[in-house]
């Protein structure tokens, strides 16, 4: 099936069904049960690859080995058949020579996409390949639907997502990028975990949603009789565990949810890794982030450089480390260290072509520039430092510059990676600025953004500097895959409606 839009294709497709239809009926008769429960596989074709990389062309085996995997490709009536399994693919022969006439019964019963196993000898043929001489043939999952046609795959990108079965089925760039998503993940807790950080699990469902600025999805929990909120982020409950004392370096791979656009670099559900250090600040977690990086781009890569589309990154440490107020400075020449008052930044931004709203202060018209004009100029992985107080209300301000605080954010490939902070700790400046918050958000029209007060009077209790930091797990995947959107990095995403 070449393109499943066109309406010819559905025809075939139907007609191709009612005959794997009638197929499984006759194998039903022949074998019985057709999908068994349980096959015994005594080797993956990767590592039949591998352990016979040096068998010579034409050479025949004794050994007898048992694969099981999905009919990609059927040549001579089924003499010859490429089966594939997750980790490759490996050849079946089967002739009156090798295979026995029951064996042999059932190739015109099986179809590409059919799932068979697999019994008999290793060889090599002539021309290099490897194969196995067919001695059993098993049927084990009766593919009653066809494959897209196998050099083109799935086209229609609405349907890659839609369907990623078939995507992955047929596409060996999109099953690679999931594998490597998995390692990816797995060597983000890796990394945390060697370095000391302990893994916990916090609620998914908030009562009060908060830690980041995000319009939520909202659900109702019927047996509390209690609205509620699928989290936004992890924040202010694992900074309940630095309160409690558990541990002094925790973190959380964590699945969010903001209710909002969707985009190549957006998806409202995502992956974030979040984590807190007790007695570190902003600095040391900037260390972090490039080890971490370091390490991940070398496991996938075998070095910290890559390319994404037509650049060529480095992961290599350390990273290029530079102020907001300075990077504004230098793409544009406004001075914001030398304006003193809201109305100044606003006419300065004015004058520079900028359109800002009239009631904007310092920190947003800087705030705002900086994404304007310098975000896409980081194509290098750069931790940009020094946020304007008025957009971080939840870190610590650098000394001697009030209007300016301890957090960074990573960029690279002008996207932002990840959010860092030295964490404010202070219990009476952390509720003045939530209310303030809160104050704004009711503003905007949020009726239902709350105070939360469980974790203010967490802060009371006491909770140790530390440095905090989130990561955007899927724009890292995606730089390291070099996937084009976030889509292509998330196994299943949500799609509209088939009538829409």
């Amino acid at each position: 099936m070449t393109n499943e839009t066109k309406p010819e294709a559905a025809a075939l497709s139907s007609d191709a069904a009612e005959v794997r239809a009638q197929k499984l009926a006759i194998l039903r008769e022949k074998v019985g049960d057709v999908y068994p429960a349980h096959f015994h596989r005594t080797i993956t074709n990767a590592d039949l690859s591998e352990k016979y990389a040096d068998l010579a062309p034409d050479t025949e085996t004794t050994d007898i080995v048992t694969v099981a995997g999905r009919v990609y490709s059927s040549r001579n009536s089924g003499m010859f058949m490429d089966i594939h399994d997750a980790s490759g693919k490996i050849q079946i022969f089967s002739h009156k020579d090798v295979t026995p006439e029951a064996a042999r019964d059932l190739l015109s019963l099986i179809d590409i996409g059919d799932i068979i196993g697999v019994t008999g000898a290793v060889r090599r043929t002539k021309r290099g390949e490897l194969s196995i001489n067919a001695h059993e043939i098993t049927m084990l999952t009766k593919s009653l639907l066809p494959m897209p046609e196998k050099w083109h795959g799935v086209s229609d990108i609405e349907i890659r997502y839609r369907k990623r079965h078939l995507d992955i089925m047929t596409n060996e760039e999109s099953k690679l990028r999931f594998q490597q998503r998995s390692k990816i993940v797995s060597g983000i807790r890796r990394f945390m975990e060697n370095d000391g950080f302990m893994e916990v699990e916090t609620p998914m469902l908030h009562s009060v949603y908060g830690g980041a600025t995000a319009e939520p999805f909202k659900t109702h929990h019927n047996t509390l009789k209690l609205d509620m909120f699928l989290r936004i982020a992890p924040e202010l409950y694992l900074k309940r565990t630095l309160v409690s004392g558990l541990t002094d370096k925790v973190f959380e791979i964590n699945r969010n949810f903001r209710n909002e656009g969707v985009s190549t670099r957006h998806n409202p559900e995502f992956t974030m890794m979040e984590c807190y250090w007790a007695y570190a600040d902003y600095e040391d977690i900037m260390d972090l982030v490039e080890r971490m990086f370091g390490e991940l781009a070398m496991a996938i890569h075998g070095t910290t450089e890559f390319a994404y589309g037509d650049k060529e990154i480095s992961f290599k440490g350390p990273f290029k480390r530079v102020p907001m107020p300075d990077a504004v400075k230098e793409v544009t020449g406004i001075d914001f260290r030398a304006i003193k008052t809201d109305e100044e930044a606003r006419a300065a931004a004015k004058a520079a072509g900028f359109a800002v709203e009239k009631d904007w202060t310092w920190g947003e018209c800087l705030a705002f520039i900086f994404e304007e004009k310098v975000e896409s100029t980081l194509i290098q992985p750069s931790h940009v430092t020094h946020f304007p107080k008025d957009i971080s209300p939840f870190a610590k301000e650098v000394p001697g510059e009030p209007r300016l605080v301890e957090r960074f954010e990573t960029y690279c490939n002008a996207w932002e990676l990840g959010n860092a902070f030295s964490e404010l700790n202070d219990p009476v400046e952390q509720r003045a600025r939530m209310v303030e918050q809160l104050e704004q958000a009711h503003g905007r029209g949020e009726k239902a953004k709350q105070l939360d007060d469980e974790f203010l009077d967490a802060i009371d209790q006491g909770m140790p500097p530390a440095g905090g930091l989130g990561i955007g797990v899927d724009r890292l995947i995606m730089l390291l895959t070099n996937a084009p959107s976030i889509r292509d990095v998330i196994l299943f995403p949500a799609r509209r409606g088939k009538a829409d």
